[in-house]
C-alpha cells in the first residue's frame, strides 16, 4: 500500500501487474475501466454487487431536521441520494480473523 493504511489505484494496478503477469500500463488501464464503469452503473441508479466483497448501495434519505451543534436551532436537511458500502459475509468474517 502507498500510504499508511491506504489502498490506491496504484496499488491495485501494481498487484494486478505482479499477480497476471500485465504490463504496468495496461494494469492501469484495467483498473480504470473497472473504476468507471462502476461509476457509470451508480450514477444510473444501478447498485453495484461484487461477489464475496460486498454491495455499493444508493439511498434515497428524505428530508429532515438537523440542529446546529453550537447554536442549537433546528435547520431543515434537504433529502439527498447517498452512497453506503456493505461488506459481504466473506469480507465481514476475513477482517474479524485478520482482528482489523
Amino acid at each position: 500500500m502507498s500510504e499508511a493504511g491506504t489502498l490506491t489505484r496504484a496499488d491495485l494496478a501494481e498487484a494486478l501487474h505482479r499477480e497476471v503477469g500485465l504490463s504496468r500500463s495496461d494494469s492501469a488501464q484495467i483498473v480504470e475501466q473497472i473504476l468507471e464503469e462502476m461509476c457509470e452503473a451508480l450514477s444510473r441508479g444501478e447498485n453495484v454487487k461484487i461477489s464475496g466483497f460486498g454491495t455499493f448501495v444508493l439511498r434515497d434519505k428524505g428530508e429532515r431536521i438537523g440542529r446546529n451543534p453550537k447554536t442549537g436551532v433546528e435547520v431543515p436537511i434537504a433529502p439527498r441520494r447517498v452512497l453506503t458500502f456493505r461488506a459481504s459475509q466473506m469480507m465481514r468474517d476475513r477482517i474479524v480473523a485478520a482482528g482489523v
